[in-house]
């Protein structure tokens, strides 16, 4: 019953926050926001988490550094929050991004071919599929949903009208669901930087961490290349995103070999960008 008042009291607190960032417009909102996620989150979520994970990262870190990150990740992470509510801004125009690889879509829209887009939860995340999508690609994106239920279904709307409309939940039944999607010649997006429950321990920042390998397992078994993409935020108003250079599965032994790699290609993102990165997520527990 408590946790059910603590969702719902969340909840009023995010649709006020929409509400307000509506009137307020997009560019005095993520002025707003990038304060306020700077000031509250550290009360929010376990600085205890954030710097076991930057310890990680880089054990010489220095506490000014740590601090820059940290005020710059929850200040992205202000930014991205209330950058739900103006997704439709960003479905319509092209005045937000600059995409470096774009041939690479071109040719994977043109061979019809799926694949698999592998990436990690920097700068606003979500605009990587809907660019995917904006190239007339056919995408299933796999996704966590809200421990929230209040939030949930808003939050899955926005996602399926502005991002992708094929919307896959983790688990075992949504790799049921991505394999129907890629024998109908969809690609399959997911990101690989999230702590799961079943896995592989493997190699990150040199400590092992649970990590899915269904990238590798797909990629194997339906002879799919891996892509993956990066996103930063060079601007308040501005990103960048990359598209790396296809990754065929059949030059890796095996899909802990292949997977070991994705792992090292999502560090070498972080360490591009640290201050981008989720830091808040437990992913070496």
């Amino acid at each position: 019953m408590i946790k059910i008042i603590r969702y719902f009291l969340e909840a009023l607190f995010v649709y006020f926050f929409f509400i307000l960032s509506k009137l307020f417009g997009l560019k005095i909102s993520r002025i707003l926001f990038s304060f306020i996620f700077k000031k509250i989150g550290p009360f929010i979520k376990s600085n205890k988490v954030i710097d076991d994970n930057l310890s990680k990262f880089n054990k010489n870190l220095s506490i000014k550094t740590k601090k820059k990150i940290k005020d710059n990740m929850w200040s992205n992470y202000g930014m991205t929050f209330i950058e739900y509510i103006f997704l439709k801004k960003f479905r319509e125009k092209n005045f937000h991004i600059d995409i470096d690889g774009e041939n690479i879509l071109e040719e994977i829209f043109n061979k019809k071919k799926p694949v698999i887009f592998i990436s990690g939860h920097f700068a606003n995340f979500e605009l990587m599929s809907m660019e995917i999508t904006k190239k007339k690609i056919n995408l299933a994106t796999i996704y966590r949903p809200l421990n929230n239920f209040f939030l949930n279904p808003f939050m899955e709307y926005l996602r399926k009208r502005y991002i992708c409309k094929n919307q896959i939940k983790k688990g075992r039944a949504g790799v049921k669901e991505a394999i129907k999607f890629i024998n109908k010649g969809y690609s399959i997006a997911l990101m690989l930087d999230q702590r799961v429950s079943e896995g592989e321990k493997i190699k990150f920042f040199n400590t092992k961490a649970l990590t899915t390998t269904l990238p590798a397992q797909l990629a194997f078994k339906h002879h799919l290349n891996i892509v993956p993409i990066f996103i930063e935020r060079s601007r308040n108003d501005f990103f960048k995103m990359k598209i790396y250079k296809p990754i065929s599965p059949f030059n890796f032994d095996n899909k802990i070999q292949l997977s070991e790699k994705l792992n090292e290609i999502i560090e070498n993102m972080i360490i591009k960008n640290p201050n981008q990165w989720i830091w808040t997520h437990n992913r070496w527990k």
